[in-house]
C-alpha cells in the first residue's frame, strides 16, 4: 500500500492517498471492515483523521463500530428497507428543489428516460413487478423496457416530471419505505435514521464526498445482489459514483478475490468478465455470440476484439479464421454449475473427481454437513493445502464419522494431498480490492515437495496434453490444440512474468521492434511485441491477450507495473497497477460537470481543456479527446453513440442505470423481500414475504423452518474474526492465533444469556433445523435486542472459523446454513437465519 507524499494537482498540494482516504463521510453496512480487512480499514481512518464523519450499520458492534462516529444496529437480512428509505428521503429532496447534485442526477442516469405505460411495479402488484409468470417461476421482462422515438433512442423527459420517467417511477416505488416501516422492520428508530440520512445528504455535494463499503454482510443473502444495486442507486442520486471520495467499495474477503473473478474461477464468465458460451441455439460461432452477448452502444462494442485475442493467447496458431479462432473448443455451460449446484450435484453421484485449492468445503461451505456427504460419494479428490484441512480428512475424522454415523470404510473416496506453498514462497500477482495488481517477490523456497499453484496446474496440464495427443477422440480436440508454451525455472516452475506478459497481451506477428524495445526485452516469446493496452487489441487473429482488462500491466517497454513501489500521484500511481488502464478511479469522467469542469476545487478530478483534452489526476475514462460538447451519433456504434457528456462508457446508454431495463431477472428496481427464514412477515408487501425467484435446495439433509417458525424464534448470522482466517485452514493450525481466539463462541444479548441462565464462558447449543452446535457463551451489550414489527427479536452473532482439525478444535457453524440460491448470481443466504439457543451442551 502507498505511503503519504505530496502532490501538486489543480487544487493545489494533495496527499498521495487511496481514494477511500479523500472520503467525506464512510458508510460501511454489510462488513466488519476493521476485523475482516484491517489494512483496507486503515483508509477509513485516515479519512477520519482529515475530518470524514464515520457509520457503521451492522447488527454487531466491533471494532469498527467503536471508531465510527455513529452506530446503527439493525436486524440482519433488513438491509434494503433500510437503503430504500435513504433512497426515498433523496427523491424527497429532489422534488423539495434542495438535492445539491440535481445536475448530475438528470444528465448522468437515466432518471429522465421514459418506462413503458403498461409497466407496473410492487407498489401496484403487491411486491411484485410486471410479466410475472407463475407458471415458469420467472419474469417476461418486455415491460420492463423503455419507450423509445422513431430514431430507436429511448424517450426522456429533461424536467423529470413526466410521470413514466424513471425518477417518479422510483418515486411510486420507494414511497412506503418510510422511516416507520424502517423501525418496523428494521429495529431502527427514526432518530437514527434521519441522523444517517443528514449526514449522507450534507457530505453528497459538490464540494463534498460519500463512500459506501460493503462485503459479504450484503451478498450473502437470497436478494443480495439487489441490495448492492440499492446501494448504487442511492450513491447516484446522492452523485458519489466516479468522484474522488465517492463510490461504493466492495470489501473482498482474500488477497486475490479480486483477481480471481477478473481471471475467474466462477462457472459463468471469462477472462475479463466475458459471457461464457451457453449450450443454446444460436450461439455456436463467434458471430453469434457476439450479437447475443456484445451491444451496440459504448465500450462493449469491442468484444468480439477481446474474445479473438483471448482465443488466440489459448490456442495460439491453431486459433485461425478458418475455424472459427477455435470457438468450438470452448465447453458450453448447459446448467448451473456454481459450487453449491455440483455440491447437490456431487451428492447424486454426478461427479467423479474433485479438485479442492484454497479451500475448505468441509468446514467452510453451506450447509457443511451435507457438503461433506457429497464428498463422500466422489471416487477420487485432490486437495491442495498448507496443512491437512479437514475436507483432507473427512473420511477419517469429520464430525459423522466421530459420532458413528459414518464409517470411514464404508466412505470410497481415494484422497490425494498435495503439500502447498504459501504466498510468500512463490511469486505472481494479487489484485485486491482496489483493482490493483500488486507483484510479490519468492521470498523463500517453499519446505520439500510443497509447491505453488502455478507449479502444479503446469505440470497437469503438460501430462494431459500428451496424453490428447495420443487421443484420437474428439473430445481432447481442445487439448490437443492448446498453446501450453511457458517457459521453466529451474524447479520446474513456469515463469510467472512470462504469464503476466501473455495475459498483458502481445501481437501475434514480429513487428519492427525499436532499440528502446530490444533492450527491455518486451518481445513476447511467441512472437510480437507486447501490447500497451486493451486499445491495440484486434478481431482479426494479430493480437493475442489473456485478459483485456489486465492489458497494458506489462507493457512494450518491458515494465512489470505490478511490480512498481513508488507511489507518487494523488490516488497511489506508481504503487502496482489498477485495471483498466492503470486508472484508479472507474467512471471518472463523472468527476466532471456535463461542460467538462470540475464540480468544485475540492473534488477536481479530471477535466476537459481546449489544449490538452481530458486531463486530470488520474487516467480519463473517456475518450481523451472528445470535447464535453460533442453530439450522439444517431444509429451509431460504439463511443459514437454516446454524447460529450455520456460518462458511462459501459452502458448502452452512455449514463447509469437507476431502472434496469434488462439483464437481472428478479426486477429492474430493488425490491424488499424477507429472508428465506424470517421471524416476522414482510412489513411492506403482506402478500409477496420472500423473493419469488429465490431457491430453496428442496433435499432431505437441507431442512428448512416454516416462516416465523416458533421453534427457532432467534434471528442467526456469522461474520468473521481478525485472528482467524475463514474455515481456519492458516490459522488454527498457527499456536499465536490459537491463544488469541482459543475456541469458538456464541455472541448473544445479555437479555437472552439471563433468561437461559447461561454465564460468560458457560456452554449453549445453537440449534437450526439442518444441525445444532456448541459454543461458549458469550453474553455482550454489542448484541443488542431489536423491537421489530411490535416484538423484540434477539440476534445471535456465530465466528465461523473452527473444525476438527488444527490446535484450537470446535464444531462447524455452517453446518447450522442451509442451500439456497440467488436468482442472478447464485450466492448462498448465510448471513440472516433463523435458530434457537439452548443452554448446556450440544448432546
Amino acid at each position: 500500500m502507498p505511503g503519504l507524499g505530496t502532490t501538486l494537482g489543480r487544487g493545489g498540494a494533495t496527499t498521495a492517498l487511496p481514494d477511500l482516504a479523500r472520503a467525506n463521510c464512510v458508510l460501511i453496512q454489510g462488513s466488519s471492515m476493521a476485523e475482516a480487512h484491517p489494512v483496507g480499514f486503515r483508509f477509513v481512518v485516515q479519512a477520519k483523521e482529515r475530518g470524514a464523519f464515520i457509520i457503521h450499520v451492522d447488527p454487531r458492534y466491533s471494532r469498527t463500530s467503536a471508531l465510527a462516529d455513529l452506530w446503527i444496529p439493525l436486524r440482519a437480512g433488513s438491509d434494503l428497507v433500510l437503503l430504500g428509505a435513504l433512497i426515498r428521503q433523496v427523491i424527497q429532496r429532489q422534488r423539495e428543489g434542495r438535492l445539491a447534485m440535481v445536475e448530475y442526477l438528470r444528465c448522468y442516469t437515466n432518471a429522465s428516460f421514459l418506462v413503458l405505460e403498461d409497466f407496473q411495479g410492487p407498489e401496484e402488484l403487491d411486491g411484485l413487478f410486471s410479466g410475472w409468470d407463475p407458471e415458469s417461476g420467472a419474469y417476461d421482462a418486455s415491460t420492463w423496457a423503455y419507450q423509445r422515438g422513431e430514431d430507436g433512442e429511448p424517450l426522456r423527459d429533461e424536467t423529470l416530471e413526466d410521470p413514466q420517467c424513471v425518477l417518479r417511477v422510483m418515486e411510486r416505488h420507494f414511497a412506503r419505505y418510510t422511516p416507520e416501516r424502517v423501525e418496523r422492520a428494521c429495529g431502527v428508530p427514526p432518530k437514527s435514521f434521519h441522523r444517517l440520512a443528514e449526514a449522507l445528504l450534507a457530505n453528497s455535494t459538490p464540494e463534498r464526498t460519500s463512500a459506501f463499503c460493503y462485503a459479504v454482510g450484503w451478498t450473502h443473502h437470497s436478494k443480495g445482489v439487489q441490495v448492492i444495486r440499492a446501494a448504487a442507486i442511492l450513491q447516484l442520486l446522492l452523485g458519489n459514483i466516479g468522484r474522488p471520495g465517492g463510490g461504493i467499495l466492495a470489501l473482498r474477503g482474500h488477497a486475490s478475490i479480486q483477481g480471481s473473478t477478473d481471471i475467474p474461477t466462477l462457472f459463468d464468465i471469462l477472462p475479463g468478465y466475458l459471457p461464457s458460451p451457453e449450450a443454446v441455439e444460436g450461439e455456436d460461432t463467434v458471430a453469434s455470440y457476439v450479437a447475443r452477448h456484445g451491444r451496440r452502444g459504448g465500450w462493449w462494442c469491442h468484444m468480439e476484439a477481446y474474445l479473438v485475442s483471448l482465443m488466440k493467447a489459448w490456442y495460439g496458431e491453431a486459433a485461425s479464421a478458418e475455424n472459427d479462432w477455435g470457438f468450438g473448443w470452448l465447453p458450453r455451460r448447459d446448467r448451473d454449475h456454481s459450487h453449491l449446484a455440483y455440491f447437490l450435484e456431487m451428492l447424486d453421484g454426478g461427479l467423479e473427481g474433485l479438485f479442492v485449492m484454497g479451500q475448505n468445503p468441509a468446514v467452510g461451505g453451506q450447509n457443511a454437513k451435507l457438503e461433506r456427504r457429497a464428498l463422500g460419494r466422489l471416487k477420487w479428490m485432490v486437495v491442495r493445502d498448507l496443512v491437512e484441512i479437514e475436507t483432507a480428512s473427512f473420511w477419517k475424522d469429520s464430525p459423522e464419522v466421530l459420532s458413528g454415523e459414518l464409517a470411514p470404510e464404508d466412505i470410497e473416496t481415494e484422497v490425494f494431498l498435495f503439500p502447498a506453498a504459501a504466498h510468500a514462497e512463490k511469486a505472481g500477482t494479487f489484485t485486491q480490492t482496489m483493482r490493483w495488481l500488486q507483484w510479490r517477490e519468492k521470498a523463500v523456497d517453499p519446505p520439500g515437495e510443497a509447491r505453488s499453484e502455478l507449479w502444479f496446474i503446469h505440470q497437469l496440464a503438460k501430462r494431459l496434453i500428451a496424453r490428447a495427443k495420443e487421443s484420437e477422440d474428439p473430445r481432447d480436440e481442445a487439448l490437443r490444440a492448446l498453446d501450453w508454451w511457458y517457459p521453466e525455472l529451474p524447479d520446474g516452475e513456469p515463469d510467472p512474468e512470462s504469464v503476466l506478459a501473455e495475459i498483458n497481451g502481445y501481437r501475434v506477428s514480429p513487428q519492427p521492434k525499436s532499440e528502446e524495445v530490444e533492450k527491455a526485452a518486451a518481445v513476447h516469446p511467441r512472437g510480437g511485441s507486447q501490447l500497451a493496452g486493451f486499445a491495440e487489441l484486434a478481431a482479426d487473429g494479430s493480437t493475442a491477450c489473456g485478459c483485456w482488462i489486465y492489458s497494458g500491466v506489462f507493457g512494450p517497454d518491458g515494465v512489470n507495473r505490478g511490480a512498481r513501489r513508488q507511489a507518487r500521484g494523488p490516488l497511489g500511481q506508481g504503487w502496482g497497477w489498477a485495471w483498466p488502464a492503470d486508472r484508479r478511479i472507474l467512471y471518472n469522467r463523472a468527476s466532471a460537470r456535463p461542460d467538462g469542469s470540475p464540480w468544485s476545487e475540492e473534488k477536481a478530478l479530471v477535466w476537459w481543456s481546449e489544449e490538452d483534452g481530458w486531463t486530470g489526476e488520474d487516467v480519463p475514462d473517456f475518450p481523451a479527446g472528445k470535447a464535453p460538447q460533442t453530439p450522439a451519433l444517431v444509429g451509431s456504434e460504439g463511443l459514437a453513440a454516446h454524447r460529450g457528456s455520456d460518462p458511462f462508457l459501459m452502458q448502452d446508454e452512455g449514463v447509469a442505470r437507476l431502472f434496469v431495463p434488462q439483464g437481472l431477472k428478479d426486477g429492474p428496481l430493488p425490491t424488499h423481500y424477507e429472508p428465506l427464514e424470517s421471524p416476522v412477515s414482510n412489513p411492506l408487501y403482506r402478500e409477496q414475504g420472500e423473493s419469488p425467484l429465490a431457491q430453496r435446495a428442496e433435499r432431505e439433509l437441507n431442512p428448512w423452518a416454516e416462516p416465523q417458525d416458533p421453534r427457532y424464534p432467534h434471528v442467526l448470522t456469522t461474520y468473521r474474526l481478525t485472528e482467524h482466517h475463514t474455515a481456519g485452514g492458516m490459522s488454527r493450525f498457527l499456536r499465536q492465533l490459537v491463544h488469541l481466539q482459543p475456541e469458538l463462541f456464541a455472541e448473544l444479548p445479555e437479555e437472552l444469556a439471563e433468561e437461559l441462565g447461561v454465564e460468560a464462558g458457560g456452554w449453549v447449543t445453537v440449534r437450526t433445523p439442518r444441525g445444532a452446535i456448541e459454543a461458549r457463551a458469550l453474553p455482550s451489550r454489542r448484541m443488542q435486542p431489536l423491537k421489530v414489527d411490535g416484538r423484540w427479536i434477539y440476534q445471535v452473532a456465530l465466528p465461523f472459523h473452527w473444525g476438527q482439525g488444527g490446535l484450537s478444535r470446535g464444531d462447524v457453524v455452517n453446518d447450522l446454513i442451509p442451500i439456497a440460491f440467488e436468482p442472478n448470481v447464485r450466492i448462498h443466504e448465510a448471513k440472516a437465519l433463523l435458530c434457537a439457543v439452548e443452554a448446556g451442551r450440544r448432546e
